[in-house]
C-alpha cells in the first residue's frame, strides 16, 4: 500500500518537456517529478528530473543514474545506441535534484547558435576578473543552501524510488536499474535498500554497473569518521569543489562552455584557452580550436591524471599549423563529448554536486557498522536477499585492482544474485569511453544490449 501511495504522489507533479536531445530519437522527453521531502529543503528544491529516450510503448526500462559530478547529458549518446539496439525498450536517464540549483539558460543559447561561446565566458566566469562584466552569473552561496547538507544517500534512494516506481508502471514494465561510476554503487545499493520493510530489489529486475558499482572494499569508516565528515560541512560547505578554487559551480561551468564552443564553433580559436582563471593544467603549449581544447582537457594523454573521472581516449592535437586541431584516432570522437557535454537543460555535469552524498556512498559501499548507520542514517538491510541478474562494465577508474570485477564476484557470494556477467575492459577504455564511444564500437553497448535482451 505504501508503494502505491508513493507512486501515485509521483504521478501528481508531473512536467513534461519534449526536446531534441542530441542524437535521440523524436520520442526523447525531459520529465520532471516530486521529489522526497528533504529535511529544511525549500519545496522549489525538491524535485528530480529524468530524460527519457526510445518508443512510448516500450515494455521495458532501463534506468540509468549519472556519476559524480554528473547529470542526465551524460547518456544522450549512449542511451539511444542501446533503444537501437534492444527492441521495445526505453531508457531513462536521472538528473539529481541539484539540477535545480543550476543556470543554465546562456549556454542552451549557445548550443541553439543564439549567443556566442564569448558570451557565456563572460557570463559565467568573466566577471570573477572582471568586476565590470553585466550582466553575469548570481553564483549561490554556502549559507544560501545550506539544506545542501542533507542531500546525501537518503535523499538520493528516496529521489530515484520515485522515479523507478513510475517506471515501473504498477508492475507493467520490466525495470533494469543500472549507472555509471558513482551511479553504478547508487544502482547496487538500491537494491539493498530498505524502504520503509520493502526491499529495493523488489522494485527492478536486473542490475547494471558502468565502471563503478558494488566494491569488495575494506576500507570501512569508523563512527569518529563520519561524525568528523558531517562536521567538515559546516565549514567546507555542502558542495564538492573539484577544481580547488573556492567555487565549486566553476568545474560545471568550465566543461559545459568548452563543449558548447567546440559543438557550435568548433574549428574556431579556443575560448578558453587565454581565459586567466583557467587552471594551468588545461592550458595547452600551442594555439587549440575550440574542439582541440575540449579534447585536450579530457583526453587520458593530456588531461590531469588526478581527473580520471573525466577521462576519455579520444585522440590527440594535430601535429602542425598556426592554431592546432583536434584528429580523432580513438575510441570516442570528441564530437560525441562536445554534444553530450553541451546537452541543455539537463546537464551532462553538474554545478552544485552534494558532498554528502560521496560521504554517505563511500560508507555505505564498505558494509557500514549499525553506529555508522544510524549516524548518516543508511539503510542497507537486504544486501542477502538480492536476487536479480547483475552486469558489469570494467573501464580504466573502477579496474584499478580489477575493483569492479572482484565486487561483482563479492556482491553475487553475498546475496542471492542468480548470474554475474562482467566486462572487462580496464586496459582499452578509460572512464567516460563506455558512454561516448562512436556508434558501431562501443564494447559496453554491444555487450550490454544482448544481456537486456535477456532479461524478462
Amino acid at each position: 500500500m505504501q508503494a502505491r501511495t508513493l507512486a501515485l504522489a509521483a504521478l501528481s507533479a508531473v512536467t513534461v518537456v519534449a526536446i531534441g536531445a542530441p542524437g535521440a530519437t523524436a520520442q526523447t522527453q525531459d520529465v520532471t517529478i516530486a521529489g522526497y521531502k528533504a529535511p529544511g529543503t525549500p519545496a522549489k528544491h525538491n524535485r528530480v528530473s529524468y530524460r527519457r529516450y526510445g518508443p512510448a510503448t516500450a515494455k521495458k526500462v532501463l534506468v540509468l543514474v549519472p556519476g559524480t559530478l554528473a547529470g542526465a547529458g551524460t547518456f544522450d549518446v549512449v542511451a539511444p545506441q542501446i533503444v537501437k539496439r534492444v527492441p521495445g525498450l526505453q531508457v531513462w536517464a536521472q538528473d539529481r535534484r541539484e539540477n535545480t540549483l543550476e543556470d543554465t539558460a546562456l549556454l542552451a543559447r549557445v548550443r541553439a547558435g543564439t549567443a556566442t561561446p564569448k558570451q557565456a565566458l563572460d557570463y559565467y566566469l568573466g566577471w570573477v576578473s572582471d568586476p565590470s562584466i553585466q550582466p553575469r552569473y548570481q553564483p549561490l552561496t554556502n549559507a544560501q543552501t545550506a539544506f545542501g547538507k542533507t542531500w546525501g544517500l537518503r535523499v538520493a534512494m528516496e529521489d530515484l524510488r520515485r522515479i523507478v516506481l513510475r517506471a515501473r508502471d504498477g508492475g507493467k514494465r520490466t525495470v533494469i536499474l543500472g549507472g555509471h561510476s558513482l551511479g553504478g554503487g547508487e544502482a547496487a545499493l538500491y537494491a539493498t535498500w530498505d524502504f520503509n520493510g520493502r526491499p529495493g530489489h523488489r522494485d527492478i529486475d536486473g542490475i547494471v554497473a558502468i565502471d563503478g558499482g558494488w566494491t569488495a572494499s575494506t576500507d570501512r569508516v569508523t563512527p569518529a569518521q563520519a561524525r568528523a565528515q558531517l562536521a567538515e560541512l559546516d565549514t567546507k560547505g555542502p558542495w564538492t569543489d573539484l577544481l580547488g578554487l573556492g567555487l565549486p559551480w566553476t568545474a560545471g561551468a568550465f566543461g559545459e562552455i568548452a563543449a558548447a564552443a567546440a559543438y557550435r564553433a568548433p574549428q574556431e580559436p579556443s575560448v578558453l584557452q587565454d581565459f586567466a582563471l583557467l587552471p594551468p593544467t588545461f592550458k595547452s603549449p600551442v594555439p587549440l580550436t575550440n574542439r582541440a581544447a575540449l579534447g585536450y582537457a579530457f583526453d587520458r594523454k593530456t588531461s590531469p591524471s588526478s581527473l580520471s573521472l573525466i577521462h576519455i581516449r579520444s585522440g590527440a592535437i594535430a601535429p602542425d599549423g598556426p592554431l592546432r586541431d583536434w584528429v580523432d584516432n580513438g575510441i570516442t570522437p570528441i564530437r560525441n563529448l562536445a554534444t553530450a557535454f553541451s546537452s541543455p537543460r539537463l546537464t551532462a555535469q553538474a554545478w552544485y554536486f552534494p558532498a554528502r552524498l560521496s560521504l554517505d556512498a563511500r560508507a555505505a559501499r564498505s558494509q557500514p557498522s549499525a553506529a555508522v548507520s544510524r549516524i548518516l542514517d543508511l539503510r542497507v538491510r537486504h544486501t542477502r536477499t538480492v536476487d536479480v541478474p547483475y552486469y558489469a562494465f570494467q573501464a580504466e577508474l573502477a579496474g584499478r585492482g580489477d575493483g569492479l570485477v572482484k565486487g561483482a564476484r563479492a556482491f553475487q557470494r553475498a546475496s542471492k544474485i542468480p548470474s554475474v556477467k562482467v566486462v572487462n575492459r580496464r586496459t582499452t577504455y578509460s572512464h567516460l569511453d563506455p558512454l561516448l564511444a562512436a556508434d558501431g564500437r562501443n564494447e559496453f553497448v554491444s555487450t550490454v544490449a544482448p544481456w537486456l535482451r535477456s532479461i524478462r
